[in-house]
Order: structure tokens, then C-alpha cells, then sequence
């Protein structure tokens, strides 16, 4: 009999391309996951996966029935979160992602908010790149997650939520802080940034080269903490989320913002759940108090 194990194996197998690595976030052996697999090939009668050295491609059949595993997951997925939620959704506990450069400074009101709204829930929050946890929200290892656009899954659900300034930050004694300068003024600058994983990087990518600055490669932060500090520094310029800098997390310590003229630079940020979910009335809840918090946060300007 074809078992909702042999389906998760294959359809990690599927997201990875690599039997290391679907065991790994199967929370498997390798060995036993490929014997998983194997078997289920043996009970269907047909070949799944072409095997080589450097991972595992899926064969034409494959790729169907790995369409139609992710589509009976789902269905798994779905009676187990009816088990678990009641009338709205907001009871228990909900396994919430979103990236270190949104959550660490935008979650802890939200979360006093959400608190007083529905007492019954409980977050549960784990920080990660926002590419890797749009997959395990389709996997179901997490309920929904909080993070910038673009947000990538045919089968997830995305709520556009608030549009966030992204500031052009240098130490706070450096003359491109001392009043208005022209875009031209950039020119040369040297841009910090997070490594190429982060969604922020791109959009400091995008930023360094539209104004001609130098994005750093040898001094990669891996926090907007640690961009603050190396900026602060005087090793270069960087660009911060409005949100962070008027937190208590993040703030304005040692630097100072860059008035660039026709300054316009933003990212959107988003939740995301599995389409089809019986939890989406609860999600739909907590966007809304996102939402809410976010742009009376914004409202406030920085001060």
C-alpha cells in the first residue's frame, strides 16, 4: 500500500534534487528515505527517478505523480489543521515564518496585539530566508510565513499586506548626511548589504546600481544589526528597512539618513499560507492586524 510517508519522501525528493538533502529536512536517514522511495516504485511498477551521482531528476511519470502527491499532502494537511482549529482559526498553535530582516523588529507588537485580540494562540516563530520557507510552507512544516515580495508557490496563498521605505543610511558624522544631495552625489559610494540570499540584498543590488555605488563583496552583513554597525562605522553605506530603524531593535545609533533627492526606494511585504487551507479565515485575521500595526508604526515617520 502507496503510504503519506513514501508521498512526503518523494515530494522533497522533487524540491531538492538531492537524496541528502530530502532526508534532512525529512528528518530521515538517507538510507531509509531511498528505500522508501525504491518501494514505492516497486508498488506502482514504475521508474520515479532517474539516479545519478550529483542527486536525483524525476522522470515524466514522476512529475505527474508527484502533482498528484502534493494535491493528496494538501488533503492531509487540511484534516489536520480541522482537527486543530476552531470556529475562526484562532486557537493553538501556529508555526509562523519570516525573515531576520522583518520579523526580529515588527512581530513583538504585532504579537502583544494578537495576544489581546485571541488569547487561545500561540506563535510559534523561526526566522529563515524567505525562498526556503515559501517551500516549507508549501510542505506544511510551516502554517504561513511573513516576509518580503516576491514570494514564490503555485500553491500558496499571498496577501499583499503594506509597502515599507527602504532608507539610505551612512555614520552619522559623514557629509552625505548633512543635508540634501543630488543622486549623483552616490556615485562611487561603497554599498553594504546582507549575503545573496536575502531579498534585501537584491534590492540593494538594484539600488548600487541604478546610482553607480560600489556594492561591497568583501563585507557582507548577516543581520540589519550588523549592517548598522559596519555603516556606523564609516566602512560604507547601507540600506535599512523604515521599520528598523524606528524600532527599539534597530534605531538610529551612530548614523545618519542619506536625503537623497527623488529618493523612492521600497520593498512590499506579504503573508503567505497553503491555498485551500481551513485556517485562512484565522491568517486573513492576523494580516489585518499586520496590516494595522505596520502602517500606524509607519504613520509615526522616524522622528
Amino acid at each position: 500500500m502507496t503510504t503519506i510517508r513514501q508521498l512526503q519522501y518523494l515530494v522533497a525528493l522533487a524540491d531538492t534534487g538531492s537524496f541528502a538533502e530530502a532526508a534532512r529536512i525529512s528528518h530521515v536517514s538517507q538510507p531509509a528515505l531511498s528505500q522508501q522511495v525504491k518501494a514505492l516504485e516497486e508498488k506502482l511498477g514504475v521508474r520515479l527517478l532517474e539516479r545519478s551521482t550529483t542527486g536525483a531528476i524525476l522522470t515524466p511519470i514522476g512529475r505527474s505523480i508527484v502533482s498528484k502527491a502534493r494535491g493528496i499532502l494538501g488533503e492531509v494537511l487540511g484534516i489536520e489543521e480541522l482537527a486543530r482549529s476552531a470556529a475562526t482559526g484562532l486557537t493553538g498553535t501556529l508555526r509562523m515564518g519570516t525573515t531576520p530582516t522583518l520579523g526580529p523588529y515588527l512581530l513583538s507588537p504585532i504579537i502583544a496585539d494578537l495576544h489581546r485580540a485571541a488569547p487561545g494562540l500561540r506563535l510559534y516563530v523561526r526566522e529563515g530566508i524567505p525562498d526556503e520557507q515559501a517551500l516549507q510552507v508549501s510542505r506544511g512544516e510551516l502554517d504561513v510565513m511573513l516576509g518580503p515580495l516576491p514570494i514564490r508557490g503555485d500553491d500558496l496563498e499571498i496577501e499583499p499586506l503594506f509597502r515599507e521605505p527602504l532608507d539610505l543610511v551612512a555614520a552619522v558624522d559623514s557629509p552625505l548626511t548633512q543635508g540634501p544631495v543630488e543622486p549623483d552625489a552616490l556615485a562611487g559610494q561603497v554599498l553594504l548589504s546582507l549575503d545573496t540570499r536575502h531579498h534585501l540584498h537584491r534590492e540593494t543590488q538594484l539600488i548600487a546600481e541604478a546610482h553607480h555605488m560600489a556594492l561591497s563583496p568583501d563585507y557582507e552583513g548577516t543581520s540589519l544589526d550588523s549592517l548598522h554597525m559596519m555603516a556606523a562605522s564609516g566602512l560604507g553605506l547601507t540600506v535599512l528597512p523604515r521599520l528598523y530603524l524606528q524600532s527599539d531593535v534597530g534605531g538610529l545609533s551612530g548614523l545618519g539618513v542619506v536625503d537623497v533627492s527623488g529618493w523612492r526606494a521600497h520593498r512590499s511585504v506579504a503573508l503567505a499560507w497553503r491555498r485551500g487551507t481551513s485556517m485562512e479565515a484565522a491568517f486573513r485575521v492576523i494580516a489585518e492586524h499586520v496590516q494595522r500595526s505596520a502602517r500606524r508604526m509607519l504613520d509615526k515617520g522616524l522622528g
